[in-house]
């Protein structure tokens, strides 16, 4: 029986800066380096992303494609969150906006152009 989704992975031509900027800008703290260029990085409220070594560009998805397109961040400060990723000068995939219910979004791209989202909902999914 599956408990739960260990990490996610995400193949980077530069896996040391982007895990450094997943480390500085979203708090993240390395679990794992194998010393070959292959992190596994755990987000401050658990949760966990492998970097890997890619082997050729794939270029920059649109967010409409087929597959995986994003990685869901819950954040508490969402607004100070936003402001710090804007200083940042991270590319902004959707502005921040709050829905109808006061749940509270953000999308933007890491450094390789994976897409993020910053979300604050009033009351938890599961």
């Amino acid at each position: 029986m599956i408990k739960y989704i260990e990490h996610l992975g995400i193949y980077s031509k530069d896996t040391a800066a982007l895990k450094d900027w997943y480390l500085r800008v979203l708090g993240f703290k390395v679990v794992s380096d194998n010393g070959k260029g292959t992190y596994f990085i755990k987000a401050p409220g658990g949760g966990m992303i492998e970097l890997v070594n890619a082997v050729e560009d794939g270029g920059v998805l649109g967010d409409k494609v087929s597959g995986l397109r994003h990685v869901a961040l819950w954040v508490d400060n969402f607004e100070e969150m936003v402001e710090k990723l804007k200083e940042e000068k991270v590319v902004v995939v959707s502005d921040a906006v709050v829905g109808p219910t006061g749940v509270k979004t953000f999308f933007f791209r890491d450094p390789d152009g994976n897409v993020l989202h910053l979300i604050n909902r009033p009351e938890t999914l599961g």
